[in-house]
């Protein structure tokens, strides 16, 4: 089954997460102030990085390489391009480490796509049906 299609569904519903964790650390003004940092940051944090992550394992490079790359750009940029303050960061590290899991669960159990994390098995909502 041709499964290439979802890649491009699972950039979107990260880009709205990743949307959404800004939002909820940024107060509205601010974040409307920097509406246009924020989507650069998101076009370079998660549409780059998912390729790179992508693509990197495609191309055969290990896994050192383009699984932490991708991550640490997710945990580094933002706060630094942001000028995030330590509360914030933390608000930040912590729903942004909640969002993949939380990303992966609902695609798995909803869906059946392991793609987002295969290492982590969920089961499907069809399963509960059965």
């Amino acid at each position: 089954m041709n499964t290439e299609w979802h890649f491009p569904i699972m950039i979107f519903a990260s880009l709205l997460v990743f949307f959404l964790v800004i939002r909820a650390v940024l107060p509205g003004q601010e974040f409307l102030q920097k509406k246009y940092t924020i989507v650069l940051l998101s076009v370079l944090v998660v549409i780059v990085g998912m390729l790179f992550g992508k693509y990197g394992a495609t191309w055969g490079l290990p896994w050192w390489i383009y699984y932490p790359i991708p991550m640490l750009i997710t945990v580094l940029l933002p706060p630094l391009v942001l000028k995030l303050r330590k509360a914030k960061t933390i608000l930040y590290l912590v729903l942004s480490f909640l969002s993949a899991p939380f990303i992966h669960v609902f695609f798995s159990f909803c869906f059946g796509w392991t793609e987002y994390m295969p290492f982590w098995k969920i089961p499907t909502v069809q399963i509960l049906f059965q």
